[in-house]
């Protein structure tokens, strides 16, 4: 049963551990490649409700980045769904229970007819990992093309095909049977709109792909499938040029490989205009995987396919088996947030006030050069920072500084991604409302405002310092001492991201 505020509190205040202490602990018993946001200030959050978050002494924090509570952190009837079904029975989906068959029926409802089958797992990384093994089994290969930046999860099978992560310094080389296209930025990547003005960039970034394919035909081997998150999260908030997808699908279909759709960031009617990320390139997959938003911070997660594909699994004649995958409990979970989703409107409540944060953020722009782009899709933007717009020249300290400053003074929290972390990222919990976009807005615009004065403070110390440092050096001195504080308050201050 959903919790009283007074039991909620008496949760709060049975917690032991100062913050100090838990930070030791942390450090001695947690592993160190396990990373924190905000590491010189780690936040202890001790307490959720609806879109915002609380530390422990009690400072409320509007949460900005959260897909994952995705109906708003403890949600009551989410909350009473998961106890109700967890005092009654949790067992595995070998016993028949009504929880597990209409999960599916409500996610295969909201799918293209062809996707009618569901197999349950716990999390993104096993949805797609399990969809590598479906497009496998059933092309007979084992070749797959990836997106570069793009995050598939942390099993090894997806990692092999996560360019976000082997590209990293000590990342793992990239296998061979790993093939890998541009990500679809149209304003910071290989085809951007300033350099091919009024081309057809869905085809520019679509070719790629079917010169992997031709590749890969020419040497008698074809491909087992193409995978690509809808939206790109880690990859910068991207969203591919029209055609985009089509056409890519178009060209890996006809090289003998199926398509996979990763909605683990993007489904469930994040992106308003839809209930998944895919309708609005017009497409269907093959194979879709969905997870995190789906259980509102609990794990379960889905792979949904063609019963051909289900059918060429099964023919195997190796049974799947996933231990807490369909239990009771997490489809009971699934099942509250997908009828909280229809009943309190969050799919509409994503496009009204995506509408609004981008015509605001896009407002901004002519009030701060540093904002070389803003884009998104519903309660997903990206707004892109730069140090010279022209140029397009990526603003990476002052997009760590923004987050930081964000949380520190506002309260406010935000994250920075892309491939050179300077892109500033909303996605908070879809119960998001006009009043707290107007908070992030007002505290956005300070932070830029702060940024930018800083910026010209600095280029005016620069331009004047040989000047007067061939009278006495002092204003030399004062122009060194700035950066030199600006550089420890950036080393201090330096965003740490979640993996």
């Amino acid at each position: 049963m959903p919790f009283t505020c007074e039991q909620q509190m008496q949760a709060v205040g049975s917690e032991q551990l100062c913050k100090s202490e838990t930070i030791k602990l942390r450090n001695k018993h947690i592993g160190q490649a396990c990373q924190l946001f905000y590491r010189s200030d780690p936040l202890k959050i001790v307490r959720g409700q609806g879109q915002y978050m609380f530390d422990e002494e009690g400072t409320r924090y509007l949460d900005c980045i959260n897909n994952v509570a995705h109906v708003g952190h403890c949600h009551p009837e989410v909350v009473r769904a998961g106890a109700l079904q967890m005092a009654t029975i949790s067992t595995n989906n070998r016993f028949l229970h009504d929880e597990l068959v209409q999960c599916a029926q409500t996610l295969t409802a909201k799918m293209p007819a062809s996707l009618s089958v569901c197999f349950f797992v716990n999390s993104g990384s096993e949805a797609n990992d399990l969809a590598l093994r479906l497009a496998r089994n059933y092309t007979k290969r084992r070749d797959v093309i990836t997106l570069d930046h793009a995050y598939h999860g942390h099993l090894q099978s997806v990692m092999e095909i996560s360019p976000y992560k082997f590209n990293q310094p000590g990342g793992e080389p990239k296998p061979d049977y790993v093939h890998v296209a541009p990500s679809p930025d149209s304003y910071a990547g290989q085809f951007t709109d300033k350099l091919y003005p009024g081309a057809d960039l869905g085809a520019l970034y679509a070719q790629p792909i079917a010169e992997i394919c031709e590749r890969q035909q020419a040497k008698g081997q074809d491909v087992a499938a193409f995978i690509a998150e809808s939206l790109q999260s880690c990859g910068g908030q991207i969203l591919p040029p029209p055609g985009y997808f089509k056409a890519a699908y178009d060209a890996v279909r006809a090289a003998g490989g199926v398509c996979i759709a990763d909605e683990v960031q993007v489904g469930f009617g994040r992106v308003g205009t839809h209930y998944w990320a895919f309708e609005t390139q017009d497409v269907v997959p093959d194979i879709v995987c969905v997870a995190k938003p789906m259980g509102n911070g609990h794990p379960v997660g889905a792979v949904v396919t063609t019963p051909e594909i289900a059918q060429a699994f099964h023919a195997t004649g190796v049974a799947y088996f996933n231990t807490y995958g369909g239990n009771p409990v997490s489809c009971a979970i699934a099942n509250a947030v997908m009828r909280v989703i229809e009943e309190e409107g969050l799919q509409e409540n994503a496009r009204r006030l995506g509408d609004y944060l981008l015509r605001q953020c896009n407002e901004l722009k002519y009030e701060f050069d540093c904002i070389g782009d803003v884009r998104g899709a519903g309660l997903f933007v990206g707004i892109e920072l730069v140090s010279d717009r022209e140029a397009r020249t990526p603003d990476t300290n002052g997009a760590h500084w923004v987050v930081n400053r964000m949380k520190q003074l506002h309260h406010v929290l935000v994250s920075s991604d892309g491939p050179n972390d300077n892109v500033i990222k909303l996605k908070p919990p879809m119960c998001f409302n006009e009043a707290n976009a107007d908070e992030f807005l007002l505290a956005f615009r300070e932070c830029l405002a702060c940024l930018c004065r800083d910026r010209e403070v600095e280029a005016a110390s620069v331009a004047v310092a040989p000047v007067m440092g061939m009278t006495n050096g002092v204003i030399a001195t004062a122009a060194e001492t700035l950066a030199n504080k600006t550089k420890m308050f950036e080393r201090q201050d330096r965003l740490i991201k979640s993996v």
